[in-house]
């Protein structure tokens, strides 16, 4: 048996209600979760703490979850980022999977189907850190190489 590793999320949601009792399931999971009713404030847990995937609702006052997703992918480009959203939304989150989200949840989420994302969301970043991990290494010998 594999010991599962906590996957350190971020909820952002403006609706307060829903990120508690989502932020309780995935703490009984075992998950780390951080949360943030806005894109501004998402923006300013992610400056503090290490995060792997974002769970962010693409409609939320002011700072939408577009343009959320816009600046994660520019400051943060290894978090992987699963848009929530509503039935009228559909086609801004396949948007937002153009801009680098890796996925998309109809609002109200199926549990299950979260896990699973989020699962495959944290595999995807854990893979690509360790490519980045084995090319700085590849790069550090070929520069000892030199001397």
């Amino acid at each position: 048996m594999m010991i599962k590793i906590p996957a350190k999320v971020l909820i952002v949601d403006d609706e307060k209600d829903f990120v508690e009792m989502f932020s309780l399931r995935l703490e009984k999971q075992g998950e780390k979760v951080s949360t943030a009713h806005s894109g501004r404030e998402a923006l300013e847990v992610l400056e503090h703490e290490p995060i792997d995937v974002v769970i962010l609702d693409i409609r939320m006052p002011g700072m939408d979850g577009i343009d959320t997703l816009r600046q994660i992918k520019k400051r943060y480009p290894i978090v992987e980022v699963i848009l929530l959203t509503g039935h009228g939304s559909t086609e801004t989150a396949v948007e937002g999977m153009k801009l680098g989200a890796f996925d998309y949840l109809m609002k109200p989420a199926d549990f299950e189907e979260i896990k699973i994302k989020l699962e495959n969301a944290r595999k995807r970043k854990d893979e690509q850190e360790e490519r980045i991990r084995q090319a700085e290494v590849r790069l550090l010998i070929r520069r000892s190489g030199d001397i």
